[in-house]
């Protein structure tokens, strides 16, 4: 983990999308327990979930969290998925500052 010069641990975002599975949506009206269950895993393996949307379109919810490494979001989404409500897909996210100073870093 890295640190930055205000001793705090840098926190990389990441977008899940989430998709129910059969099990999931059968049991549909769970979601908001099963919710408030996730945003504690997150927090046992070092995830802050910062929101949760109900999606339209390719997929059925959006999360973005912020974890010091990627191994604990992979953490999360396996846990996660091993319930057997939802399948995730991870994608690291960079801000337009973050993504700026890349670039500009470039030889």
């Amino acid at each position: 983990m890295r640190t930055c010069t205000s001793g705090r641990i840098d926190m990389a975002t990441f977008i899940l999308t989430i998709d129910w599975t059969d099990q999931g949506i059968r049991n549909v009206r769970d979601a908001p327990k099963r919710s408030q269950a996730a945003k504690e895993l997150a927090k046992k393996v070092g995830v802050e979930i910062k929101d949760i949307y109900l999606t339209s379109g390719a997929h059925d919810i959006l999360v973005l969290a912020e974890a010091p490494l990627g191994d604990h979001i992979t953490k999360f989404a396996l846990a996660l998925g091993s319930l057997g409500n939802v399948r995730t897909s991870t994608s690291r996210a960079w801000t337009e500052a973050e993504w700026t100073k890349l670039i500009s870093e470039l030889p």
